[in-house]
């Protein structure tokens, strides 16, 4: 047995031995434009969910849906462009999918639990907090929570963008042991497979196995806002902090919560983060960049140390003291995040000047290694 095949079948038996499990499913997955939500479809997934729990794990379903299950009770052919119509849509398909789940999920005596999150309640480190509590309380209280972003309030600014990543979020949130994303398509292609050439991988056990894929931006359906590149990337980001993830085709939900032996898997490629650090890494915005040159780079990225003002070569944006900030390497790319600690009208003066050069009260590091996270490359 190859070392590829050996991480492929431990990624597998991980998945499919989590005893806390996100599952994320997409609109087209369980509606159409033509006929509102899917009974059938939705019915299958909760056979899926259910038996699951019956095996005895915890199951958390981060569900699309709300706006596409509205379209048709308000006549509406196709997902509108406009936001107000989305939260009109969200506002009357919520309550269906709601209930939906909520008769679906009774046929096995669980009771459902609704939770609408903004991209706001995981930005702002007390709201994060308190959805963790939320979502942790539902499990122990043996309840199966139901994940989604709140369409009906959220703006253009403070949306996910997408379901993937808010399921990769939660599932950090919820210190779960894998995240399945369930779609249309049957697991990572290397291209479009409506085309005929493109190669499914099956396997991912590093960023160097997907450098070559060309992933679209939206799903063939246009009920949702994903597509396969918001998967890969909830993918990566997920796997990144230590969390296993299957991804494949909701038609074949319920092999995907057994066994686990379809689709792609992707190999958990980094060490599980606290929930502080995942924070601070992945969730929080950014609120200004520091610039650094190669040596801070290696000293952040390489050896953990704390990022000093001799490092920086240039500061941008608009911050202060407490805020979280992108470090980027000399070519740009973000290399780690880090809560400042000073404003951004007081780090310029610092730039490039060693420590010892700097008044006692400035010679603080700009970023403490304790505050500061390296970040995958993208």
């Amino acid at each position: 047995m190859t070392v590829e095949h050996r991480v492929a079948t431990r990624t597998r038996d991980q998945i499919s031995a989590a005893r806390r499990i996100v599952v994320k499913v997409g609109s087209s997955s369980l509606t159409t434009a033509a006929g509102g939500l899917d009974p059938a479809r939705l019915d299958a997934l909760v056979d899926a969910m259910a038996a699951r729990r019956a095996a005895g794990s915890q199951v958390v379903l981060v569900s699309s849906g709300a706006i596409a299950a509205g379209l048709a009770p308000l006549g509406i052919a196709r997902r509108p462009a406009d936001l107000a119509t989305q939260q009109a849509a969200a506002s009357v398909g919520q309550l269906a999918l709601g209930h939906a789940y909520v008769a679906s999920f009774a046929r096995y005596s669980l009771t459902v639990g609704q939770v609408l999150l903004t991209s706001d309640d995981v930005v702002r480190r007390a709201h994060y907090r308190n959805a963790q509590r939320t979502l942790s309380r539902l499990l122990a209280l043996d309840v199966v929570p139901v994940v989604n972003e709140n369409d009906t309030v959220a703006t253009e600014e403070i949306r996910f963008g997408d379901n993937d990543r808010l399921a990769a979020l939660v599932a950090h949130l919820v210190g779960a042991d894998a995240l399945v994303l369930l779609s249309d398509v049957d697991g990572l292609y290397d291209g479009d497979p409506r085309l005929g050439s493109a190669r499914r991988i099956d396997e991912v056990a590093s960023d160097a196995d997907v450098l070559g894929v060309r992933a679209g931006a939206r799903g063939a359906s246009g009920l949702g806002t994903g597509g396969m590149a918001s998967k890969l990337a909830a993918a990566r980001l997920a796997s990144a902090a230590g969390i296993p993830v299957l991804l494949a085709e909701a038609a074949s939900a319920a092999r995907a919560l057994s066994t686990a032996d379809i689709g792609t898997a992707f190999a958990a490629s980094g060490r599980r983060l606290s929930a502080r650090r995942f924070w601070l890494g992945y969730a929080a915005d950014a609120s200004g960049h520091l610039h650094l040159d190669a040596g801070a780079v290696a000293a952040v990225v390489q050896r953990r140390r704390s990022l000093l003002a001799a490092g920086i070569t240039a500061v941008t944006g608009d911050f202060e003291a407490g805020d979280v900030v992108d470090l980027l390497d000399p070519a740009g790319a973000v290399v780690a995040r880090g809560v400042v600690a000073y404003d951004s009208t007081e780090l310029p003066a610092l730039v490039g000047r060693s420590t010892h050069d700097l008044p006692a009260e400035q010679r603080r590091e700009v970023v403490h290694a304790d505050d500061l996270v390296p970040l995958p490359h993208h």
